[in-house]
Formats: C-alpha cells, sequence, structure tokens
C-alpha cells in the first residue's frame, strides 16, 4: 500500500493537524484577536471598495496597468510598507514587505483587465462607453483584497512585536502574460515560507486543487512568394507548412494521453489568393496536467512543425511565448484555509443585490442557482489532477508551498471572462466576496505566524510532490517578459 509522508506523519503522529483532519467541515470559534482583526477589515470595506471600483474603472492591460499598480502600492507605502518597483524586468510590477526575519508569508495582487469586455455594473448586457476593457476575471477586486490582508497582517505583527515577514507580490499580466513566472525565474521567491493567494469566482471555495500546465507557442513559416497563376512552380507556401503542421497535430490527437489539450488559430494565412503567400504564422496552446508529460508533447509538436517544413520545402521559427506549471496542491496549508474561509462565512445580500442577482440568474436559463448559494461554502476536496485552465501561479506552487481560495465575488452560476463576472464586480457584489477573501488570507497568514509546524508540514508535502531531484525551470527560458503582447 502506498503512503504519503503527509499521511505517514499523521499516523506516527509527527503533526498536530489531526483533530482539523477530523473534523474538518467543524472551524473552531473565532478568538477575540481574530475577531478584531476581521471587525477592522470590514470597518475599511468601503474604504477598499473604493480602491477596487477605481481599477475597475481603470481597466488596464496586461503590463500596462500604470496606474492600478501605483493605487495598491500608495495604499501600501501609506501602512508602512517598502515598496520595490519594476521587479523581474517588469514595470507594473513591485514587492512590498514590512517585518524581517522568518517566517516569510507571501500574498500575491493581480490587477490587469482583459480586452473587449467593457460593462456597465448592470443586470444586463450594456458597453460601457468610453472603454473597451473590462475585468472580467476580478483582478480588480483580487489585488484589493490581497493589499487588505498584507495590511491587516501587518499591523498585527506590529502590535504583537513579532519577527516575520509579510511581502505582497504585484503580479501583472496574468491573463496571458504570465508575470509571476518571471518573478520565480528572478528569485523573488526563493527565501518564502509560503503563498496563499485567491481568485473571484461564484463560489466560496478552499481546496488543495490542481490545474493544467500549459505552454503558449508561435510557429511562423517562411516560404518564397510568386504569382499563384502564372507562375506557382516558384513559389513556396507558407500557408502549405502550416496546413501540413495542423494536419499532422491533428492525428497526433488519438495518440497522445486523452487529459491532453491542444488549440490552435492561424494568426496570419496570407495577404491575396492569388498570391503564394511567403509567410504565414499560427499559435498555439498545449495542455495536460502534468508538467513532464507536456514537455514531451511539446517536442512531438515542434518535430511535426520541423517536418511539415521540410515536406514544403519551406522554414519554420517556433517560440514558447509563455508557459506555466501546473499547481501543486498543498494539502495542509489548503485545510487551514479552509477552516479560516469556514469562520468567515460566505456573502450575503441585501433586497437590492439579491435583485440585481436574480437579474443575473436569469441569463442563465439552463442552470440551477439561486442567490442563497453565494452564503455556502463549498466542502474540502483534494484534486491532484488538474482540470480547465492555466494560471502563472503554477509556478509558484513549485519552488514555494501555494494555497488558493475563491470567494463569491460574482453571482452564482457566473463563469470568469463574461459580462456578467464585470457587471457583478462592478457593484458591491464584488466588494462583499472581496472582503471575504481579505479576511480569509488575513487569518491564514495571521495563523502560520503562530503555527510553525502547519509550515513544516507543507515544505514536506511540496518535497515529496515535486521530486528529490527537481530543480525549476522555466519554460521560456530566458527570453524577457513580452511586454508588448496587448500593445497593438
Amino acid at each position: 500500500m502506498k503512503c504519503s509522508l503527509y499521511s505517514l506523519m499523521l499516523m506516527l503522529g509527527l503533526t498536530g493537524w489531526g483533530l482539523a483532519l477530523q473534523a474538518q467541515n467543524e472551524a473552531p470559534a473565532l478568538t477575540k484577536a481574530e475577531k478584531a482583526l476581521l471587525n477592522k477589515l470590514e470597518a475599511r470595506s468601503a474604504h477598499y471598495g473604493e480602491l477596487a471600483h477605481r481599477i475597475w474603472e481603470l481597466a488596464e492591460l496586461g503590463f500596462m496597468e500604470d496606474q492600478s499598480t501605483q493605487l495598491l502600492q500608495a495604499e501600501l507605502t501609506a501602512h508602512g510598507f517598502e515598496i520595490e518597483q519594476g521587479v523581474a524586468g517588469m514595470p507594473t510590477a513591485f514587492v512590498a514587505s514590512y517585518g524581517s526575519g522568518k517566517p516569510v508569508i507571501g500574498l500575491l495582487a493581480e490587477y490587469d483587465a482583459l480586452p473587449g469586455m467593457a460593462q456597465e455594473a448592470l443586470p444586463r448586457q450594456q458597453k460601457r462607453e468610453g472603454q473597451d476593457n473590462g475585468h472580467a476575471c476580478g483582478h480588480h477586486l483580487f489585488g484589493t483584497a490581497s493589499v487588505a490582508a498584507a495590511v491587516a497582517v501587518k499591523e498585527w505583527l506590529a502590535a504583537n512585536k513579532l519577527p516575520g515577514t509579510v511581502r505582497l507580490y504585484g503580479t501583472p499580466a496574468e491573463e496571458g502574460g504570465g508575470g509571476k513566472i518571471f518573478m520565480v525565474r528572478a528569485g523573488l521567491f526563493d527565501d518564502v515560507d509560503a503563498v496563499i493567494t485567491w481568485h473571484p469566482a461564484s463560489r466560496n471555495r478552499a481546496s488543495a486543487k490542481s490545474s493544467l500546465a500549459a505552454v503558449s507557442m508561435n510557429f511562423k513559416f517562411y516560404g518564397h512568394a510568386s504569382h499563384a497563376a502564372a507562375a506557382p512552380e516558384r513559389g513556396r507556401s507558407a500557408l502549405d507548412g502550416i496546413e501540413a503542421f495542423n494536419f499532422m497535430v491533428n492525428l497526433m490527437r488519438e495518440h497522445v494521453p486523452q487529459e491532453t489539450r491542444i488549440h490552435y488559430a492561424i494568426k496570419h494565412g496570407g495577404g491575396a489568393p492569388n498570391i503564394v503567400p511567403a509567410f504565414a504564422e499560427v499559435a498555439y496552446i498545449i495542455r495536460h496536467p502534468d508538467i513532464n508529460t507536456l514537455k514531451a508533447i511539446i517536442a512531438r509538436v515542434e518535430r511535426a512543425a520541423e517536418a511539415a517544413a521540410l515536406g514544403t520545402e519551406t522554414r519554420v521559427e517556433m517560440e514558447c511565448e509563455i508557459g506555466y506549471y501546473n499547481i501543486l496542491p498543498n494539502e495542509p496549508l489548503a485545510r487551514l484555509m479552509h477552516q479560516k474561509l469556514q469562520q468567515v462565512g460566505g456573502v450575503s445580500y441585501t433586497p437590492e443585490e439579491r435583485a440585481f442577482a436574480e437579474g443575473i440568474i436569469q441569463t442563465f436559463p439552463a442552470l440551477q442557482v439561486q442567490p442563497e448559494d453565494a452564503m455556502k461554502i463549498d466542502e474540502f476536496t483534494v484534486e491532484p489532477v488538474g482540470s480547465g485552465g492555466s494560471t502563472d501561479v503554477g509556478d509558484i506552487s513549485w519552488v514555494v508551498p501555494t494555497a488558493s481560495m475563491n470567494a463569491a465575488t460574482w453571482v452564482p452560476g457566473t463563469t470568469a471572462h463574461s459580462w456578467q463576472a464585470v457587471a457583478a464586480g462592478g457593484t458591491s457584489i464584488g466588494t462583499k466576496g472581496m472582503m471575504v477573501a481579505a479576511k480569509t488570507l488575513s487569518l491564514t497568514a495571521v495563523a502560520l505566524f503562530q503555527r510553525p509546524e502547519v509550515l513544516q508540514e507543507a515544505k514536506a508535502t511540496l518535497l515529496q510532490s515535486r521530486g528529490p531531484d527537481f530543480e525549476y525551470e522555466c519554460l521560456v527560458g530566458d527570453q524577457p517578459p513580452p511586454l508588448d503582447y496587448r500593445k497593438q
């Protein structure tokens, strides 16, 4: 019978976590100090709601979040944090620190928006005038909640005169720019003992859940232009190269692990049908739950591109634009976060908020959801095999024990990257969910400063999960951050 290191520790009585495991659905009562921390955060909810709404209105795209990052940095500076700006070669990235010594507890803050997602804060689809972008993934709430939690933890550390460091990482361009991977590559997490983070959602959840490892690649084919009717024999079609390449990859789908996801889009296929195209480009995203399996699949895709170029007498250039590891779930950290989320509770609506939610829910006719679902806390689960999407948090989780949660900042049933997400994120519903996250992160961080045994268990889990010979290798190598990827 196989037994994980963490399970062995439990059986041998080497951890004080056993009672929590036996009663994982029962959260202990809040202490007086925890209640005071939560009350202080609640008293500032209007302030943080205003800050988040200012970022919602700005809706700045990846690596162009100039005003958004300054708003968050100003809030941290006002509360005594030391700020290092422009880290890891990214002008809108920053690291804010308070305290000294161990342990070092890190929080993550995102603040980039999505293009083409402008939406008013209404329960019906209506584009916001004068704006093209929108916070359809709720990163205005993400960054603000993390800042609020960092400030609360800082004040708790100072009041109790305790050693340790709380550190907030301002991480730009999560939406396709992969800001965090460049921060990991730069060694900015090397001395961190644990990272706790969150993401907006339509439900409240803290589980040990993985994700898909992913790479985004561009394949550029070069041929020779010629008149397609008068002298076709003198041309070599770059588009032929892409079509041959895509055909071979589509045949490959039968012979890769079933969890693999491969999607592509031809970005440039030529200018006119009577010209043999000298240049063509196709973009690929390749995903798999396991990073090592993904690397092997990438190698096969690259060989298919080389074969397509050989067969069509063209030339191909390949570049990895961005690449993410799968998240390594950390059960001890996640269980602690789940317990703290239970203590905080979910989101309750006022009559006005309920009316807004009902309007949004009417746009989901196939779903059986109701406004009260925002109050619920999902059961704790362990999901070591990832599915769905990918995130640059994955890279962090391979070098630092990492746990994440979701809070109901959106109306139940809402998916990310939708107008419904943008709409709710611009209302008090978004603010309430944001404060659930800020409170949960704060309680989790405070517990980690007080419970070194949880940090030890979390580190042991990480070491076992990634294996004894692991060395972090950034999937994009030494190429610089793609700072212009959102610029037209």
